[in-house]
């Protein structure tokens, strides 16, 4: 999948557990470990907003794109 979900990187930098999280932005923690391992399909804005909130950081810090490479 090229898009890299570094979410648990940003989570380390400001020392918060997946239960904090969840529990500031309003999911599950099962919903967030989800988000966290890349398996969702997708993100709403409003939650993505809310976890850059919190976390302080931008989305940019939270997903990266790596394209496929050309052969």
């Amino acid at each position: 999948m090229p898009i890299i979900v570094n979410l648990d990187v940003m989570m380390a930098k400001r020392k918060m557990s997946s239960q904090e999280l969840a529990e500031k932005v309003g999911i599950t923690t099962a919903n967030l470990s989800i988000l966290k391992t890349g398996k969702a399909k997708a993100v709403r804005f409003s939650t993505l907003e809310k976890i850059c909130e919190i976390l302080e950081c931008q989305p940019g810090d939270i997903l990266e794109f790596r394209g496929i490479e050309k052969q």
